[in-house]
């Protein structure tokens, strides 16, 4: 499977409605949410703010939406576009300016599949890489050779704060997980504290 790496958009007009389509790298369900608001937020004059999403190691989590256009005229077809493309981890938010003509049930769901369709040649994928996430405690004397070890292995920070101690959240390449943490425990001699998160 190949993964999304970078946002991308375009925009496609049938009969005045303008539909903008926006990319956008996605890794959990519970991130859909937020990232749908801040397209909203983004195009405050917009009519809808539909979405289609594909995640998962395997692609087959889903996530879509109408947004007030008639019940599966609009996140269906995004959706089974989206679906069709072969890439996981994607939303894609359709956001439809009206341009004062009808387009009838047929001609939405027509229009928000043409509008997929049309950001896909814009994508820039990679080759899906299995990532485990890791959870991690330390204290503050420890945070400039973790950043280091986090370096080295190309671990991605999805979380951090700071309060007594620093509670961080990574993403690890599998195949280089057993010797990130190895590298953690050498570094830290049982008190960085370590746990394997779903």
């Amino acid at each position: 499977m190949l993964s999304l790496s970078q946002r991308a958009e375009t925009e496609i007009i049938v009969k005045k409605s303008r539909f903008v389509s926006i990319a956008i790298p996605c890794q959990r369900s519970e991130d859909v949410k937020a990232l749908v608001q801040s397209v909203r937020k983004d195009h405050e004059g917009a009519n809808h703010v539909v979405h289609a999403a594909v995640l998962g190691q395997n692609g087959t989590i889903y996530s879509s939406s109408d947004d007030r256009e008639p019940k599966n005229t609009a996140g269906r077809p995004a959706l089974e576009v989206l679906k069709g493309s072969g890439i996981t981890n994607i939303l894609v938010c359709i956001v439809r300016y009206f341009g004062g003509t009808l387009l009838g049930t047929g001609g939405l769901v027509k229009a928000y599949g043409d509008a997929v369709k049309a950001v896909l040649p814009l994508l820039e994928t990679e080759e899906l890489i299995e990532k485990k996430r890791m959870h991690l405690i330390l204290s503050y004397d420890f945070y400039t050779q973790i950043k280091r070890i986090f370096e080295k292995h190309s671990a991605i920070i999805e979380t951090e704060s700071f309060d007594i101690n620093i509670s961080v959240s990574v993403l690890i390449r599998s195949d280089r997980f057993d010797d990130f943490v190895k590298d953690v425990k050498d570094l830290g001699q049982g008190r960085i504290a370590l746990s394997l998160q779903d």
